[in-house]
């Protein structure tokens, strides 16, 4: 996977510069709310941030898998694998504890849509899990 350009467009399509948006969260930020958190979990996907990826998701996720390393793998296939067009949140349900939010993302190989679940644990969201339509 090429590197990612911190001056181009993040891919979360705020408009904004990806090292002005998604980056600060790949580096360490935490998303004030669940609809940031899967924003910047969909841009992680786009630049090949596996460990954001690992590091947001609550270990009640069925994918959850505690061999670091071939999750992390499997992840960066993912990645490779797949070219992503777009996101476009579609609803958002924010709540105190928990919060879903609804979105399609496109790639090339067709349009995921997903509602999706997050907890917020210790100040922090984490993705539970999703239902795809």
């Amino acid at each position: 996977m090429a590197k990612f350009s911190p001056n181009a467009p993040c891919p979360c399509g705020s408009g904004k510069k990806y090292k002005k948006c998604c980056a600060s969260f790949h580096k360490g930020a935490l998303a004030k709310d669940a609809l940031l958190l899967m924003k910047s979990r969909y841009s992680a996907y786009v630049v090949g941030e596996s460990d954001y990826i690992i590091k947001t998701t609550h270990p009640n996720n069925p994918e959850y898998n505690h061999a670091f390393k071939i999750w992390r793998d499997s992840i960066d296939l993912f990645c490779k694998e797949n070219s992503f067009l777009g996101l476009n949140i579609l609803a958002f349900e924010d709540g105190e504890e928990e919060a879903f939010v609804t979105f399609e993302a496109r790639l090339d190989g067709g349009t995921l849509k997903e509602k999706s679940r997050f907890f917020k644990e210790d100040g922090r969201w984490l993705y539970v899990d999703g239902e795809f339509y």
